[in-house]
């Protein structure tokens, strides 16, 4: 374990291995730990960071409104300040959304990335069909917003996880110390929430992408993840598919050799 100062933060983080560079980025309430079930097979052939973002668990808080943008710059800089580029970037949930950001503003230090599920509901905006499918994520995350503008940390980690990521009954499910980690970084998901490009994507820019991205999802998550891909699979020149058979919206944490076994063969090309 070790820190890293990124942008003026101090960013915790853990890298395992020898060989090409694969930073993992975490997504919403988590921290790097999340990552642990893949690392080790990840690190049989390859030099795998992973690390917490600003704000999140061990990384330093800045106490001020977070933003995506800075996100992208913190994994730029985590890139060239441990020598990773042309780095191959994972990005779960939220932190797929960084990663396909960082793509469209500095593809440079990039060789490929891997993401699941971005919950890109800016993109669906534009097509009057799919605009309900963003309002009915809005109003779910509504709810959660205001239990965290009470300071209701617990309550709104609880209802975050059953109605918006992972389903009913799924809280109690969780490890003690997962819980614990949802809990501690809720006010990290309060700045997504305020941060009006939180969950947009410029497609031009990602357009001009033009390395390989593995695009994932799992047969049992909501439909509106498909949709956010296939806008972003129309975008990108060199976009991969792949679908998990019940694997959720954490496939690195419910099915991590499965996951390795697809994503390790792309981080080595």
């Amino acid at each position: 374990m070790a820190e890293i100062r990124v942008n003026g933060v101090g960013l915790h983080y853990e890298a395992q291995g020898e060989g090409p560079g694969v930073v993992l980025v975490h997504g919403s309430w988590t921290d790097g730990d999340s990552w642990a079930r893949v690392m080790p097979g990840l690190a049989e052939s390859t030099t795998v960071v992973a690390y917490d973002r600003r704000g999140h668990s061990r990384s330093e808080d800045t106490l001020t409104q977070g933003s995506v943008h800075e996100d992208a710059a913190d994994l730029a800089g985590l890139i060239e300040g441990l020598g990773l580029a042309p780095a191959f970037v994972c990005g779960n949930s939220y932190g797929a959304l960084i990663a396909l950001r960082l793509a469209s503003v500095q593809p440079d230090l990039l060789r490929g990335v891997a993401v699941h599920e971005p919950p890109g509901t800016g993109i669906l905006l534009t097509d009057p069909e799919l605009r309900p499918i963003a309002a009915a994520l809005a109003g779910r995350t509504a709810a959660v917003r205001e239990l965290l503008e009470q300071a209701e940390s617990a309550a709104a980690a609880e209802l975050f996880v059953e109605t918006v990521a992972f389903g009913p009954g799924a809280w109690a499910q969780l490890p003690a110390p997962v819980r614990h980690t949802f809990v501690r970084n809720a006010p990290t998901y309060l700045d997504e929430l305020r941060d009006p490009d939180a969950l947009d994507l410029d497609l031009t820019a990602l357009g001009r992408f033009n390395e390989a991205v593995l695009l994932t999802q799992s047969d049992d998550s909501p439909p509106m993840y498909g949709e956010v891909l296939d806008i972003i699979d129309l975008t990108l020149a060199k976009a991969e598919r792949h679908l998990y058979q019940g694997a959720g919206h954490a496939p690195h944490l419910s099915q991590p050799e499965e996951w390795v076994r697809v994503v390790l063969p792309r981080a080595l090309v």
